[in-house]
């Protein structure tokens, strides 16, 4: 199974495809998509969906995991990173993924064991979980393969409903 994590934004989208047959788990890919400060948002927006279904046309994720959006002090960048969210899901529903959301207090909890984890620790059990001996740049491609990492630590609890 492959679960393509994604930490949305406008500026930086941050993406980790993870690839679990149950009991071993490998990191396929992770980066992060930008776009262009300068550009107008509709053609900033046009280039993350352009980049996202070729990526998800790339990998054939079964899931896509994506950040709950919550409050944040900056309006600009709640409304930013949200349109990249909606973004992100119409293309995984349109190419028949599963699409989930977590809170980073969940993700916090099941790739560290707490939700006040920091973003050194949680790069750090990334790189410990999948066996990545380099950090991952920028933290945001970190990030977005907690995110897959998340929905596989989910897995037995959800299975055994």
């Amino acid at each position: 199974m492959f679960v393509l994590g994604i930490d949305p934004g406008l500026t930086r989208c941050g993406y980790g495809c993870v690839e679990s047959d149950g009991r071993n788990t490998r990191a396929v890919a992770a980066g992060v998509i930008t776009t262009p400060k300068e550009w107008a948002v509709p053609h900033r927006l046009a280039e993350l969906q352009r980049e996202m279904r070729e990526l998800i046309r790339e990998y054939g994720p079964s899931v896509v995991v994506i950040e709950r959006v919550l409050f944040q002090h900056n309006v600009s960048t709640a409304i930013s990173v949200g349109q990249a969210s909606g973004i992100t899901m119409a293309e995984a529903v349109t190419a028949g993924c599963e699409v989930i959301e977590y809170s980073p207090n969940q993700v916090k909890e099941a790739v560290a064991g707490y939700g006040g984890a920091t973003k050194d620790e949680m790069e750090r059990m990334v790189q410990a979980l999948l066996g990545i001996r380099t950090p991952l740049r920028p933290v945001d491609a970190a990030d977005a393969i907690a995110l897959a990492l998340c929905y596989l630590a989910f897995q037995p609890a959800k299975a055994a409903r």
